[in-house]
This record gives structure tokens, sequence and C-alpha cells, in this order.
């Protein structure tokens, strides 16, 4: 069974940063590419980073390239997304999945992340 188990959101200022992790199961973890998805109250589900595995090739959408970092420890299942220089906009839940260009499998319970002052 597939699972994707996110950690690591909370409440943070504007400017600031965190660490989001994530450990999956139930798949090959070391040949699967992974993406992180976010979704905002109201707005659809949008990929930000994507890391194929094993090149470790990495892609962002606009909104987060030059901000947020996507990286995987094979040895340990966990893909993880640093975030830096944190916006209100940022705010959303935030999901981990298998796949590069569509999502396969059932989604994790996510990470809140709120972004304020």
């Amino acid at each position: 069974q597939v699972q994707f188990v996110e950690s690591g959101g909370g409440l943070v200022q504007p400017g600031g940063s965190l660490r989001l992790s994530c450990t999956a199961s139930g798949f090959i973890f070391n040949t699967a590419a992974m993406s992180w998805y976010r979704q905002a109250p109201g707005k659809e589900r949008e990929r930000l980073a994507r890391i194929s595995s094993p090149a470790g090739s990495t892609n962002y959408a606009d909104s987060v390239k030059g901000r947020f970092t996507i990286s995987r420890d094979n040895a340990k299942n966990t893909v993880y997304l640093q975030m830096n220089s944190l916006k209100p906009e940022d705010t959303a839940v935030y999901y981990c999945n298998r796949g590069w260009s569509t999502p396969i499998g059932s989604w994790g319970q996510g990470t809140q992340v709120t972004v304020s002052s």
C-alpha cells in the first residue's frame, strides 16, 4: 500500500523558513520521481517542485523558483522541501506524491504551512 506521511509544517513569519519532510512507503522509492504540491483554500492543487531518481534532476514552479529547494534521501525513503523567504501567499496544505508529470497514488494528510505575522 502506497503511503505518504508529510511533516514539518507550522506557523512562520513572512521571510522565514521551514523544511518539510515526506516519508514514503509501499513502492521502490529510489527509482521513483517525487513531487511536492500545495493546495490553498479555494484553489486547485499546484505542483511546486519535482525531483527525479537516481539522477536527482529538479524542476520548480515559477511561484517558488529561487526560494524552495527539493531534495531526497533514498536511504530514508524521504523527500524534503526547504522553503525560504516565505510569503503569506505560500499559506497552504503541502503534500508530496510519486511521479514526475502526474501524481501516482493516494494523497497523504498533508502538512499545514501558515505564513503570517
